[in-house]
């Protein structure tokens, strides 16, 4: 274990070192792939600087036994006490941390919420996804942009996109995919009754295109006029863009930008999203089953989380978790949940590392 955190230790060292290189501060692309490493490296060199100051102590302490001074054996055998129990509890942080994470998690969002079902009342209850999500990303001081927002007829959303930049963003925020359900008392409700409605939420992590085997001349991309709502520019420029994958024919398409520049990102996104997706499951499918079945898919029919207002409570149904606190979690307090979800996605991995 000494060896794997000395070797963490290096290349922190290494990465701190090229990110005061000049040639490095002036590519801001390399620059800022860098700077996440580092900050992604960060806890980890902390824990390991003070597990090894705590082993030093503990041999001092133990040299100090063979001491002829009672005094100085009793003093060793306090102290020894003490750093033993640390030592265990570092050990057992610093397994957690040595877990290989998923390279995803370093990435940039995609992030979309749309109403379900229950008409009015899924829109607002969107609407107040949507706030939940800002004020949670603010906290996290992650940078949020809005690709597109189609409000609702009595307020919230029928859909908003979001493109979400930070760091470890997909890492906190690949549970939320899937079906968040609302039960309470619609505002529309005149007799009192509680009702259920539904929201969906996809996140997307954006990839670049060394991050998949895809060979930019096999690809063929089309445009078209986006349809719908959403101003006078729909239907009088060609700002829909789609794209096709020529050997597999997996296609992605995106109306949801106001601009055609806008759309052809977030296409290649989801195509990007497609093809990884597909390689995963001929590669690799019974780990993909596995890691789909913790954290959701992001298909419409996963429930993963209920919002039940009259009790105040909040239960994410993949991992059996329920907090009677919901007045605080719809206010963007959802650390608790993701962490609840990060260690049951970690007790997965020990557990596969284990069976292998």
């Amino acid at each position: 274990m000494l060896d794997k955190l000395e070797a963490i230790h290096e290349k922190y060292i290494y990465i701190e070192e090229q990110l005061g290189d000049p040639s490095v501060v002036n590519d801001m692309d390399r620059y800022k792939k860098l700077n996440k490493e580092y900050k992604g490296l960060e806890e980890i060199v902390s824990v390991y600087k003070e597990y090894k100051s705590l082993l030093e102590n503990i041999t001092s302490s133990k040299e100090m036994l063979a001491d002829d001074d009672d005094e100085m054996k009793q003093m060793a055998k306090e102290e020894l006490q003490v750093l033993e129990p640390q030592q265990e509890e570092l050990e057992e942080r610093i397994k957690i941390l040595l877990i290989p994470k998923d390279p995803e998690d370093e990435k940039d969002v995609i992030f979309e919420i749309r109403s379900g079902t229950g008409g009015d009342e899924a829109s607002l209850f969107a609407g107040d996804l949507y706030k939940m999500y800002s004020r949670y990303f603010d906290s996290l001081k992650w940078n949020v942009e809005a690709l597109t927002i189609n409000e609702g007829s009595v307020g919230g959303y029928n859909k908003i996109v979001l493109e979400i930049t930070g760091n470890d963003v997909y890492g906190k925020l690949k549970f939320e995919s899937g079906a968040h359900r609302v039960q309470r008392i619609p505002k529309t409700e005149s007799q009192g009754r509680v009702h259920t409605s539904a929201a969906t939420v996809v996140v997307m992590p954006k990839f670049e295109m060394e991050d998949i085997n895809i060979n930019k001349a096999e690809l063929r991309r089309d445009t078209f006029r986006a349809s719908g709502a959403g101003g006078q520019h729909v239907n009088k420029t060609e700002s829909g863009v789609r794209y096709t994958h020529l050997p597999t024919g997996i296609a992605a398409e995106s109306t949801d930008g106001r601009s055609q520049h806008k759309n052809a990102d977030i296409a290649m996104q989801r195509l990007y999203a497609k093809i990884l997706e597909s390689q995963k499951n001929q590669h690799d499918s019974a780990v993909a089953a596995a890691r789909r079945s913790l954290v959701g898919s992001g298909d419409r029919s996963d429930k993963v989380r209920t919002y039940n207002y009259p009790q105040n409570r909040v239960t994410d149904h993949r991992i059996g978790l329920s907090l009677n606190k919901l007045d605080k979690i719809i206010q963007g307090d959802l650390e608790k949940i993701i962490e609840a979800l990060q260690v049951a996605e970690n007790a997965e991995k020990m557990k596969s590392d284990v069976n292998e």
